[in-house]
């Protein structure tokens, strides 16, 4: 304290150390926000998965005679169907790799 300043009355004195300690909670918690925030940017940034190429040329050989009926997307698969020679074929493919999944033929019976 300086020469030129009173010393604080009790009251005067409770009222500073109570917004001093208010203040400290508020920087505290302040503190402990940002760090949280940052932690998570943090996390995010280091979980990135690694995307697909953005053009994948990939090429599929039907059979001879084979014709596209038709294709579908789902979230985890590609679905082509495709007529080859009066017999119905679905060709499942990954979308993320395009690698083959998997074939289901219906065929009828005579």
């Amino acid at each position: 304290m300086s020469d030129d300043e009173k010393p604080l009355d009790p009251e005067t004195a409770r009222v500073v150390a109570k917004v001093r300690r208010l203040m400290l909670i508020a920087s505290a918690t302040t503190f402990i926000a940002v760090a949280v925030v940052l932690g998570v940017i943090g996390y995010r940034v280091s979980q990135v998965k690694e995307s697909a190429p953005s053009f994948a040329d990939v090429t599929q050989a039907l059979p001879a005679g084979a014709k596209v009926l038709s294709t579908a997307v789902g979230g985890d698969h590609i679905v082509v169907t495709i007529d080859v020679g009066g017999v119905i074929e679905l060709r499942t493919f990954d979308p993320d790799t395009l690698k083959p999944l998997g074939r289901l033929r219906l065929e009828t019976k005579p």
